[in-house]
């Protein structure tokens, strides 16, 4: 019997209620139907114009949110956010957010801050938690002299190292990555692509990747959804997708894309170091 997906929806919907000028209601329907499945290890990227509903379907998959109709599956399981989740259950799914800076405490040193997430899922005591956060803390490409550190104290490619440090630092099996090299220079993209893919072999990981740069998605999905105003129009493989978008939306998207190759950055950067190191 094959394995379930990590993640799967059925038919989801998510409505909301607005009030209109002159009194009454009136119901926005900002999801329509979404069907997805994801297998362990892959890479689901969600594409489309800011609108579109990648936000919603976000909040939903991390069940901060419930879909007004649909289902919601964790390996192969139903959930459902208005019974009460369990610490178990909530640990499966973590997020990264576009603005690390932002999702990160100023007044908190790092290693409260990656070890926050072990003090409020698990039972371990403050040696295993300082254990794990410095073993995180090496893994991400930073030092245990970083403990101490405030967030103010690093770049915004190494905030973002620490924001998906403190999203793994509870094993989650899916990591939604909402927009998370956007904010970010074109050379530090690359290098957080690349810790985002190492990490998804090492840990077996499944992504979604939230996402309006196509260039981006090329460089990491394995899937590819676009949507458009709450739908999916178009959901295939990242090869099929780019060889040849079918649908009039979804080719909008790409001939407004600019093109860039985060391999020909990675390429530069290491070029630049071998120079450095050289003593030219």
């Amino acid at each position: 019997m094959s394995e379930p997906p990590v993640l799967e929806t059925r038919a989801v919907t998510r409505d909301y209620v607005s009030k209109g000028f002159f009194g009454g209601e009136k119901t926005v329907r900002a999801l329509k139907g979404i069907d997805l499945a994801i297998p362990r290890g892959r890479t689901l990227a969600v594409v489309g114009e800011s609108g579109c509903g990648k936000s919603t379907l976000a909040r939903i998959i991390t069940l901060i949110d419930a879909p007004t109709s649909g289902q919601v599956l964790i390996n192969g399981e139903e959930v459902k956010v208005d019974d009460g989740l369990t610490r178990a259950l909530r640990r499966k799914v973590q997020i990264v957010f576009q603005n690390p800076y932002g999702s990160l405490n100023p007044r908190q040193k790092i290693g409260d801050v990656l070890a926050e997430p072990l003090k409020l899922s698990t039972d371990l005591g403050p040696a295993e938690r300082r254990e794990r956060v410095m073993a995180m803390l090496k893994r991400i490409g930073l030092g245990h002299e970083h403990y101490n550190r405030y967030p103010h104290m690093f770049s915004g490619g190494q905030r973002q190292r620490i924001a998906i440090a403190r999203a793994l630092m509870v094993n989650p099996e899916l990591l939604v990555l909402d927009e998370p090299v956007s904010a970010l220079d074109l050379s530090v993209q690359a290098q957080i692509l690349n810790l985002l893919q190492d990490l998804q072999e090492e840990f077996s990981l499944t992504y979604v990747f939230i996402s309006h740069d196509l260039s981006v998605v090329r460089h990491v999905a394995d899937e590819v959804m676009v949507m458009q105003f709450g739908e999916v129009v178009e959901y295939r493989s990242r090869d099929d997708i780019f060889a040849a978008p079918e649908h009039p939306y979804t080719r909008t998207l790409f001939e407004a894309t600019p093109r860039i190759d985060p391999a020909r950055i990675r390429a530069r950067i290491e070029a630049k170091a071998a120079h450095r190191a050289s003593g030219g």
